[in-house]
């Protein structure tokens, strides 16, 4: 893809089916890598409770066919697409798949507390969907920066 190939996002959530010990999550990461570094593909992969949100962005058509095999892979099941829109630059434009395993939550939030995650992931509203995904990115970079 060149430089001024139109730029698409796709955000879904799934749930694991399989081995989700951390060994095999770092496997699927790793071949999740290497593919989309052959497709010229970003994004990033969370990880909590059983539960993936990813989100892809990349060329249309690339970003798609890569979601058509990534639906077709028998690791998880109940696919829901949160987001699928054109962009003008990516967020995750320095990793091929950036990765955060994330603490599992509490059993009860705290008053007034809310789950960013879970918002991603339960929302219908894409509008919702971009201000979960904008806090997530944040809060990925800043952990990256101190890594």
């Amino acid at each position: 893809m060149s430089d001024t190939a139109a730029l698409f996002t796709l955000v879904y959530t799934s749930e694991a089916t399989g081995d989700t010990a951390e060994l095999a999550l770092i496997a699927l990461l790793e071949q999740a890598r290497a593919k989309n570094d052959r497709l010229n593909i970003t994004g990033i992969l969370l990880y909590r409770d059983g539960r993936f949100v990813q989100c892809l962005e990349g060329a249309e058509d690339d970003v798609r066919a890569l979601y058509r095999s990534i639906s077709a892979d028998t690791r998880h099941t109940n696919l829901r697409v949160l987001l699928e829109m054109p962009i003008t630059a990516r967020r995750f434009a320095s990793w091929t798949m950036g990765y955060e395993p994330l603490r599992q939550a509490p059993a009860a939030l705290p008053t007034g507390f809310r789950s960013t995650f879970d918002d991603l992931e339960r929302s219908d509203d894409p509008a919702q969907v971009l201000r979960a995904l904008s806090e997530l990115t944040l809060w990925f970079h800043v952990r990256t920066a101190r890594a």
